[in-house]
């Protein structure tokens, strides 16, 4: 027997566990006719309790255990960390020191973005279903891709001391520092690396982009001297400017029902968004020239910041951006006196944000007297950006409805793949409410 004709019936897209992104998510869409009724992105990777692990632990062991938070951007959550502590303790870092911790974290950018570009993204653009589909018509492509992910590894291998959860980080510097002639070993690495990069933006250029338009409320950090990275100013495309240790100050979590990840968002109740059209709006003017270049030749700004499928034209511009600085750095490189200072912990509250490859990472830790953490915060650019990926879903989705299941389901995952979500760092906590009540 046939529904009745005025019977209107939900039509469902599921997602199980989104491919190609780092973690594990799911994606649950309803529509009832013309109108979408849920658009959730459910974070179902287990919570990981890192800001209880570092309760009891003294600065340094702090920085060990947050490289842990992720295997792709350890140098992020490493370096975040020993800045809030040495802000606290009054530590004022060797220039050359200072370098260093740049390069690192340039190393770091360079990896993430290859990583990003061509093994997550680019099959959505080409029409792959993965990288190694990919490969049999694109094998140029694929071994730049790894050459410059073995650029971004060198340098973190010869600075970190391991490429994974570096070791060598430390509150007032590094355990070790580089030679002159290990610092120019990587010379021929990272030129090489500029020219990929550079031939990068060539074929992201080339993606064919869905269209999709829409102004969010972007945040980064921006820097009066240089490429927003480790210092300057918290801001927004609305005006607002805030130390970067001040985050909370502005903006606030929330647990969601069916999310083990939390959602941050202004204590207004807006939404932001971070990362690389983020950075290059707000910051773009302070690019290397190359990069500069790079970001006229992609398409310019307006198409990255208004797209979502454009990020990967921010990436690469990027991408140029932090290897021209490395080169930078190695050819002026001066070995310090010492690869640290000294530093005397204190009590009080050490907090400090820096620009991760997907966005602005804050931290906080309260110490006691004797420098041990008492209470830790720790908040990745995922859960700052997973609002506006929902909300980028909702906007999308009527321009896909038309389309059958599968195919629309493949467009909403390359837009989730466009922000690069990192799944493990947003599973940092999980409140657990246990309510009991007495028989009868």
């Amino acid at each position: 027997m046939n529904a009745p004709t005025d019977v209107v019936q939900d039509r469902r897209l599921t997602v199980q566990s989104i491919s190609r992104i780092e973690g594990e998510a799911r994606l649950r869409v309803v529509v009832r006719g013309d109108q979408i009724v849920e658009t959730r992105l459910s974070i179902f990777e287990a919570p990981r309790f890192f800001e209880r692990l570092v309760v009891g632990r003294n600065p340094n062991e702090v920085i060990d255990i947050v490289a842990r938070i992720c295997g792709i951007c350890p140098v992020a959550y490493q370096i975040t960390a020993a800045m809030a502590f040495e802000r606290l303790f009054g530590v004022e870092l060797d220039p050359s020191v200072r370098q260093l911790r740049r390069l690192m974290y340039w190393g770091e950018w360079i990896q993430s973005h290859a990583l990003h570009i061509y093994f997550l993204a680019a099959p959505d653009f080409l029409g792959y279903p993965d990288v190694l589909a990919m490969t049999r018509d694109h094998r140029p492509d694929v071994a730049r891709a790894v050459a410059l992910k073995h650029a971004g590894v060198a340098i973190l291998d010869l600075l970190g001391g391991r490429s994974v959860h570096p070791v060598s980080l430390r509150v007032g510097g590094f355990s070790r520092t580089p030679t002159r002639g290990e610092m120019a070993g990587l010379r021929p690495l990272i030129e090489q690396c500029l020219q990929d990069a550079l031939t990068t933006v060539d074929v992201v250029s080339g993606f064919e982009l869905p269209e999709f338009e829409r102004e969010p409320l972007l945040l980064s950090l921006r820097a009066e001297d240089g490429y927003a990275l480790d210092e300057g100013r918290i801001v927004t495309s609305e005006g607002l400017d805030l130390s970067p240790a001040d985050w909370e100050t502005a903006f606030e979590e929330e647990q969601h029902e069916d999310s083990n990840a939390l959602y941050a968002r202004g204590r207004d109740g807006r939404h932001h968004l971070l990362g690389p059209s983020a950075r290059l709006t707000l910051a773009g003017d302070q690019l290397h020239p190359l990069a500069a270049a790079a970001l006229t030749k992609s398409g310019g700004i307006g198409q990255i910041r208004r797209n979502v499928f454009a990020s990967s034209a921010g990436r690469a511009v990027e991408l140029v951006h932090a290897a021209a600085e490395a080169l930078a750095i190695i050819d002026a490189y001066e070995p310090p006196d010492s690869p640290s200072v000294p530093s005397t912990p204190r009590a009080g509250r050490a907090a400090w944000s820096t620009e991760a490859p997907r966005g602005l990472l804050f931290h906080r830790y309260d110490l006691d007297e004797d420098g041990r953490v008492l209470a830790a915060t720790i908040v990745p650019p995922t859960s700052q950006n997973q609002a506006s990926i929902e909300d980028d879903l909702r906007a999308y989705l009527p321009s896909v409805l038309g389309l059958p299941d599968a195919a629309a389901t493949a467009r909403l995952e390359a837009l989730i793949r466009c922000y690069d979500p990192c799944i493990s760092c947003a599973t940092h906590f999980l409140e657990l409410d246990v309510q009991r009540e007495l028989p009868g």
